[in-house]
């Protein structure tokens, strides 16, 4: 597990590659189900028990969806795992890290610091899902960031049409 964590971690530093994960269908489990326990207690700050999993649910189906058909439209689905473990893996570091600043601004507090460090960890997290996008596609950086963008806005657009309290639409 701890060399599982430690190339997560050099996923995220632009070091490894989402190839340089093991091909295994217990990693992508296992990756699924710590991307679930982080988005439950990201979600649960906010929202009651049956919000929090529609809410998850859908997000692990527009997840699953995005990776397959940017894979299946590339003719790389022999990748599925290893770049789904990435995605997955990767999107809850950077959520675990985020949670004490998103429980900060749920209280009402830390201000414009907390707000930036936030926003920090937002672009980084599109940075290293154009960057794993990038590599398991074995396209140009700036393509794939444009990938992410439109991935990323794209099943926040979704989310927010599907739970309007989301996006803070009354």
């Amino acid at each position: 597990m701890y060399d599982t964590i430690k190339l997560l971690f050099e996923i995220c530093l632009f070091k490894k590659k989402p190839q340089d994960l093991p091909y295994s269908v217990f990693l992508l489990g296992l990756m699924s189900g710590i991307y679930v326990a982080v988005r439950v207690l990201m979600l649960s700050m906010h929202f009651d028990s049956l919000g929090v999993l529609m809410q998850i649910a859908v997000d692990l189906v527009l997840v699953f969806g995005c990776v397959w058909l940017m894979l299946y439209l590339a003719r790389k689905l022999g990748r599925f795992c290893q770049v789904l473990s990435a995605v997955l893996g990767t999107d809850a570091l950077i959520s675990f890290f985020a949670i004490p600043g998103i429980a900060t601004m749920e209280l009402g507090h830390g201000g414009l610091a907390v707000f930036l460090l936030v926003l920090s960890l937002i672009v980084w997290h599109w940075a290293i899902t154009g960057h794993i996008i990038s590599n398991a596609l074995e396209k140009s950086l700036s393509f794939s960031l444009g990938l992410a963008f439109l991935y990323l806005f794209g099943t926040y657009q979704v989310m927010a049409f599907l739970f309007p309290e989301v996006a803070g639409v009354k």
